[in-house]
């Protein structure tokens, strides 16, 4: 082992110590996790003796990027994007586009020495939005659903057209290339991207059916995404798309493979993952500061003019998609049918605005500009400027919701229509038990279950409680508070020894399981 292997795994350590300690805060205190992660991160670095950070952007791209983008993939509603595609598809594709022209514009014209293909290659670097910032600045926002899902398919879909945009300006720093060249370059990373997506869905989908096991079936899981982005490589597709494509497919389809365990256990275990990799990139963004900070020092530009520069490429990033906003929000206001359906009030414009935060994928890809690029140190700086600035101007959003009016219902509106789901289901299950069990069933077991039923269906149509509550949320919470008190006797009793250990798990497995259920009665997370 080598001398330096305690220092790495104390490091690791000590960083998912620190997310757990700053995410307390952050839900206590109403403090901006990613902000302060990337604050201890910049202090941290500047310790005396700390070594200076680098990011190695094939660790990102190959080792960061698929488990984030999965984990988003599988909990997006395919239906939602399905239904919102048209808006979706805009932002993706023509806000990405148009993004890069912009801020290479306004690059080529302020940064000292930059040509026109490296201006257009930080537009590409800058112009996708990121997921997990998006995710993490958003949180505590409570997004109207119809928001929320514009912005996580647009965050899942930027990054391919953005890499398609920046590997075409690398191209073009280096070597001459045509718009037929960038168009077919283009079609091949979507198609190839998605096809590999599906490919892998597929395939993974047949296998963990057969498996069963849920551990088996998790294992397959968390190597999902580096498969679905390793063979998107080797066919010159797109990685990120291909991973969102899997992760897409696999979500929608897991109800037809996966049993209930496995489900419960990838849910779990993905976002235990992603909350461990989207804090430690944060983290990992302060640490590298200092270093992007020293290797801009070369260049020779005055403080002020970088600070001019950094300010007023910032704003280009944010007006860029501002202008998109205000041009396209007739459309859905007044344009065809199909448009109109989308429901984007002028009130939306402004958040979606903010929303449009950058992160990892805008660190990595700045550092895959070529050691050829003018002023390549100061295009890094420029980056980790702005992704720290778009997480700053973030912060109003729950403010500039409330004001504009669309501050959320969504989720009175979903419990709602969770339980007349659930009614609708129990009401079907029950009837099938009926049917299947006439006459050879004891009597007291189908009473049980038709009470249960007969509960959630009458419920739905009833008056809420004195507190508020609907009669299932009013159940649900009693019957936690139930389970607590049983849980807490299973414990008395193992205390004492009057039962083996075998028996006093799998009782507290069932506990567990009906807590988890009761939960989500009484709070659904659609």
């Amino acid at each position: 082992m080598g001398s330096d292997t305690p220092m790495i795994v104390g490091a690791v350590v000590a960083a998912v110590v620190l997310a757990v300690v700053v995410t307390v805060l952050d839900r206590r205190l109403g403090w901006s996790g990613p902000l302060m992660l990337v604050a201890i991160g910049a202090g941290i670095a500047m310790i005396p003796g700390v070594p200076h950070f680098a990011i190695d952007p094939d660790v990102v791209l190959y080792g960061v990027l698929p488990p984030l983008l999965f984990s988003a993939a599988i909990r997006a509603s395919l239906i939602d994007l399905r239904a919102r595609r048209d808006p979706i598809l805009l932002s993706s594709i023509g806000l990405v586009a148009f993004t890069v022209v912009a801020v290479g514009g306004v690059a080529w014209a302020l940064v000292p020495g930059i040509g026109v293909a490296a201006a257009l290659a930080f537009g590409a670097v800058v112009a996708p939005t990121d997921q997990v910032a998006v995710e993490a600045a958003t949180r505590r926002a409570r997004l109207p659903r119809m928001l929320s899902t514009l912005l996580d398919g647009e965050n899942l879909l930027n990054d391919a057209t953005a890499l398609v945009a920046l590997n075409s300006a690398i191209m073009a720093i280096t070597a001459t290339i045509s718009p037929v060249a960038i168009g077919a370059s283009f079609v091949l990373e979507v198609v190839g991207g998605a096809a590999a997506g599906l490919l892998v869905g597929w395939l993974l989908g047949l296998v963990r059916g057969a498996l069963g096991a849920p551990v088996l079936d998790t294992s397959l899981s968390l190597v999902t995404p580096f498969i679905a982005f390793l063979l998107a490589q080797l066919v010159h597709g797109s990685g990120a798309l291909a991973v969102v494509v899997a992760g897409l497919y696999l979500g929608y389809r897991a109800p037809n493979f996966q049993s209930a365990q496995a489900r419960v256990a990838e849910a779990l275990n993905w976002k235990t993952i992603q909350f461990i990799v989207e804090n430690l990139v944060f983290l990992l963004i302060g640490l590298t500061v200092p270093s992007a900070v020293i290797g801009a020092r070369g260049a020779g530009i005055p403080l002020g003019r970088f600070i001019a520069i950094a300010v007023g490429l910032l704003l280009a990033v944010v007006v860029s998609r501002l202008v998109w906003g205000v041009v396209l929000t007739p459309l859905f206001r007044y344009g065809p049918a199909r448009l109109r359906r989308v429901g984007w009030p002028w009130g939306a414009v402004l958040p979606w605005t903010l929303s449009g935060v950058r992160g990892v994928v805008t660190l990595a890809a700045v550092f895959l500009l070529p050691a050829a690029t003018p002023d390549r140190a100061v295009l890094q700086l420029l980056a980790f400027v702005i992704v720290i600035g778009t997480l700053l101007l973030a912060l109003p959003i729950p403010r500039v919701l409330r004001q504009s009016g669309m501050v959320s219902s969504a989720s009175d509106q979903e419990r709602i229509e969770a339980e007349l789901l659930m009614a609708e289901a129990k009401a079907a299950g029950l009837e099938q038990v009926r049917a299947m069990t006439a006459g050879r069933a004891d009597p007291r077991v189908i009473a049980r279950l038709t009470a249960d039923a007969e509960f959630v269906s009458s419920s739905v149509s009833e008056e809420p409680t004195p507190q508020g509550e609907s009669l299932n949320a009013a159940y649900a919470k009693l019957r936690i508070k139930l389970f607590q008190a049983e849980r807490q006797a299973v414990l008395v009793a193992r205390a004492e020894g009057r039962y083996q250990e075998a028996a006093v798990r799998a009782v507290m497995q069932i506990l567990d399981a009906e807590e988890t259920a009761a939960r989500v009665m009484r709070s659904p997370e659609l």
